[in-house]
């Protein structure tokens, strides 16, 4: 049986942009790899962090929505912990409250993305 997941990496901010896009390639393709389905990715950018990690007062943070079976969790999250670029993730599973939120919230930003592009 496949669960819905969630997960949030943070990534050392001296990456150069390049970096950035081939270290979250690399955990798409390990989703890939495992017949886990990538239902939804936003990139939320530089942010400040609540406290220092490895000296680190920012990081890139990126987050993955999908579908996956329980077992390639374990190993999904040793990858994290094996990569320097990572400073910090979480996974989560969704239960069904969490999966009617984040439904929600895509098909608000789907509506304001329509409005936008009927206003242009």
């Amino acid at each position: 049986m496949l669960n819905q997941y969630e997960t949030v990496f943070i990534m050392t901010p001296v990456l150069s942009e390049e970096q950035m896009k081939e270290t979250v390639e690399k955990y798409q393709k390990f989703l890939v790899s495992k017949k886990a389905e990538i239902i939804h990715e936003e990139h939320w950018g530089l942010k400040k962090l609540a406290y220092p990690i490895q000296k680190k007062s920012t990081g890139f943070y990126h987050l993955i929505e999908y579908k996956a079976d329980p077992t390639i969790i374990r190993e999904w999250e040793v990858t994290f912990k094996r990569d320097e670029r990572i400073l910090r993730f979480l996974t989560i599973v969704l239960d069904k409250h969490s999966l009617a939120y984040n439904e929600k919230k895509r098909a608000k930003s789907r509506d304001r993305k329509k409005e936008k592009e009927v206003q242009e």
